[in-house]
């Protein structure tokens, strides 16, 4: 979608247009849903979540700046609303927010082919890794890697300096290659680039076609 297109929906769901409202949620619904996911691995948390975010900027948009996108102030809030609950239920001697989701939803592969079932194998392995990631290597990488967020953007969205983001990619993506080879061996056995993540991991995060992009 177009800036121009969203900032029509925008206006028109800010004068109580219930149907560009509706809209704006099916856009971007599955991709904030699928970012605060990767970033906390609990797939109820990511519900609740993006339920509340849109409550937030559903409520708010009389305030939207439109010199930007909706989907960055829309992502923006979702990590807020995110951040606030791990902040709230965080034990005091937790060191990063991972520790507090950490319990894995189970997957049932049942019949449906061994490729699916590769690629549920494949989606396991990439977030029990990502979880033994910073918070802050973790959201980089799924910005980067998951939503194609340019660096610029991170950085403004993670109220971070450009080279720190950088860093915390490059970290972030030596320790994730790291625990993918560890867990699941020859398959991410693969000649990649310098710096870039496994083919293997690279589909793992990859969003559905039409998902939200900023």
């Amino acid at each position: 979608m177009q800036k121009l297109q969203e900032l029509q929906l925008v206006r028109r769901a800010a004068r109580g247009d219930l149907s560009a409202a509706e809209m704006l949620i099916r856009r971007h619904q599955a991709g904030v849903q699928a970012y605060i996911y990767r970033m906390c691995g609990r797939w109820d948390v990511a519900e609740d979540v993006t339920q509340e975010a849109f409550l937030r900027v559903l409520s708010s948009l009389h305030n939207f700046n439109e010199n930007f996108r909706f989907s960055t102030w829309l992502f923006t809030i979702a990590r807020r609303v995110w951040l606030n609950i791990c902040e709230k239920k965080r034990p005091a001697s937790a060191g990063d927010a991972s520790d507090i989701w950490a319990a894995r939803r189970d997957d049932h592969v049942g019949t449906i082919g061994r490729d699916a079932e590769q690629r549920g194998m494949a989606k396991d392995a990439i977030q029990s890794a990502l979880l033994l990631l910073s918070t802050e290597q973790r959201e980089a990488i799924v910005l980067f890697h998951q939503l194609d967020w340019p660096i610029k953007l991170i950085s403004e969205h993670m109220e971070l300096p450009e080279g720190t983001v950088k860093s915390h990619l490059h970290r972030g993506r030596q320790r994730l290659r790291s625990e993918l080879v560890r867990g699941v061996g020859d398959v991410v056995a693969i000649e990649e680039p310098a710096g870039s993540l496994p083919l293997f991991a690279r589909r793992a995060v990859a969003l559905s076609p039409g998902d939200a992009q900023p």
